[in-house]
């Protein structure tokens, strides 16, 4: 892997639970407990897990948007969590966080150029009479037309509004961006064509990514490493390849059971999970994932399987590995 340019150590983000005497909380969702990863200069990073499973989370908490509650993020050696607040505002342009629903993200009453071109003054990083242009240098980057700049973000649609966003994004110049599940909303055509963008941006500007997604499909196409998660926890991680031709934990295996074949001579054979996910709040003793593992045994009740090294990079947190 290329040099760290984020890392991640024993990340715990928990939420209070409030409800108590005098407001005091009884008791914490958490949400992230305890997830350690590395992202390379250049690397495409996938996170993937059910609804509810910290993936949102864990992005958030990574640019400071939320405050940790335990745990260490470092970005180009430098403290997240930590930094003063002047040193932390020089850092910003260069994380950048792409949201699930663009139009959520946009302004409705913001004319789009005025929406990209306005993190551009708010850091200095382009004189008021310069803005315009810059803004239509980054529209065509991102496949847009430069006269869209004065139109409005429901005159799009859901393609355009995202790659919007990520012109947005771009505008900063930034070396990191966290992507939340930012294709789930599109058809698949569409899908195909922000996935390459994402892909050609890479390229050009060298940028690290952390993709964020339930659907491994669409990870298989853009990330080099992935991170299988469930209830707040890492249970599987790998490269790419390693993790399609030889998942290892029951949670992957079912995952990957559900992701639809091209090829109709070819079939899968399907491992449903039964129940839902546990309630982060009240997490399960043991392995987490043993209220839904059909191969669970007595020490999957009792004993948290750590997360270990089983060659080549490839880590489970699995008794039966």
């Amino acid at each position: 892997m290329s040099e760290a340019l984020l890392e991640v150590t024993d990340l715990k983000k928990y939420f209070p639970i409030s409800g108590g005497l005098f407001g005091k909380a009884r008791g914490h969702v958490k949400a992230v407990d305890g997830v350690s990863f590395t992202i390379g200069k250049g690397e495409t990073f996938g996170l993937v897990g059910e609804s509810g499973s910290g993936k949102t989370t864990i992005g958030q908490t990574i640019l400071r948007m939320n405050d940790k509650t335990a745990g260490k993020v470092l970005f180009k050696g430098i403290d997240i969590h930590g930094a003063p607040k002047r040193e932390l505002q020089k850092l910003r342009p260069k994380m950048q966080y792409i949201f699930q629903d663009p139009y959520s993200s946009l302004n409705p009453r913001m004319r789009i150029g005025d929406a990209i071109g306005e993190p551009l003054l708010q850091h200095g990083l382009a004189a008021k009479e310069d803005v315009h242009e810059k803004v239509q240098e980054i529209l065509s980057l991102c496949g847009l037309a430069p006269y869209y700049s004065n139109r409005f973000p429901h005159e799009f649609s859901g393609g355009q509004r995202q790659r919007i966003v990520i012109a947005r994004a771009m505008a900063l110049n930034p070396d990191f961006i966290v992507a939340d599940e930012p294709v789930s909303a599109l058809d698949v055509s569409i899908q195909a064509q922000i996935i390459n963008l994402f892909s050609d941006l890479q390229e050009q500007r060298g940028l690290s990514y952390l993709f964020i997604s339930h659907d491994l499909s669409v990870v298989e196409h853009l990330c080099s490493r992935i991170a299988i998660m469930y209830l707040g926890t890492i249970v599987e991680l790998t490269t790419r390849d390693e993790l399609f031709s030889n998942p290892l934990h029951p949670y992957t295996k079912a995952l990957l059971s559900a992701v639809p074949i091209p090829d109709l001579t070819l079939k899968r054979q399907r491992m449903i999970l039964k129940g839902d996910i546990p309630s982060p709040a009240n997490p399960p003793s043991g392995c987490r994932f043993h209220t839904r593992c059909p191969f669970a045994e007595d020490i999957c009740r009792q004993a948290v399987p750590e997360l270990l090294d089983v060659g080549n990079g490839h880590q489970v947190a699995c008794h039966r590995v």
